[in-house]
Order: structure tokens, then C-alpha cells, then sequence
């Protein structure tokens, strides 16, 4: 894997901030659920793609919806991302669920599970 150059770092950093500007204050989509976060931006090194990652709070089905709200409204999103930001090109955005906050929740919620057990079997 390639390391990042400081020019794509900043870029990234730049997309993800205006993405979620964007996701949060500018689409209507009622498929969109309001708990949606635009995790991490990966934009290519000739700025044709973008891959968005993106953590949605909440069951599958509203998971599932937010993707596809985010897919259909993809063409408005990268309008108003040349127009906020000044890119040579502007990416074609590709979006990505991440559940790597899920994951967490889940694992900690387990550790305390194992923890509270524990304690129990201590205090029989």
C-alpha cells in the first residue's frame, strides 16, 4: 500500500469535511438517517474516484436505506463538492459502509458482559 502524499492527505481531509457538510446540512433524502457519519475519505492520487466510508447508527434496514439514499443523491453530492472545493478534477464518489464503530460498541459491551460474570463468580 502506498503511502499518502501531504498534498492527498490535506485533500482527504478537505473532501471528508465538505462531505459531511453536505450529507448532514444539504440532502433532504428521508431514506438518510440523521445518525449518519462520514468516517474516513480515501481520494485517488489522480482525483478521478473516492471511496467514502460511512458509519450509519442504527438497525440493518436503515443501514441499507442510507446507502441507497446516498447512491441515488450521488450526482448532487459531487455537484456541490466541485463547487465548494477547488479540485482539478471533481471524484466520483463511491460510498462504503463501514461498521467498525458497530464493532466496537459490540465488543465492548461483551468485555463488560465477560467482566460483570466475573465479578459475579468472585462474590458467590
Amino acid at each position: 500500500m502506498r503511502k499518502n502524499s501531504i498534498k492527498n492527505t490535506r485533500i482527504n481531509e478537505e473532501v471528508l469535511r465538505e462531505l459531511s457538510n453536505i450529507i448532514r446540512g444539504e440532502i433532504k433524502d428521508p431514506r438518510i438517517n440523521p445518525l449518519t457519519s462520514v468516517v474516513a475519505v480515501e481520494v485517488a492520487p489522480d482525483l478521478k474516484t473516492c471511496k467514502a466510508f460511512i458509519s450509519v447508527l442504527g438497525e440493518e434496514d436503515s443501514q441499507q436505506a442510507t446507502l441507497a439514499g446516498l447512491k441515488s443523491a450521488e450526482g448532487y453530492i459531487r455537484s456541490k463538492l466541485a463547487k465548494n472545493i477547488n479540485l482539478r478534477n471533481t471524484p466520483e464518489i463511491r460510498f462504503v459502509l463501514d461498521q467498525s464503530i458497530e464493532y466496537g460498541v459490540n465488543m465492548s459491551k461483551l468485555i463488560d458482559d465477560v467482566n460483570r460474570q466475573d465479578a459475579d463468580k468472585k462474590d458467590a
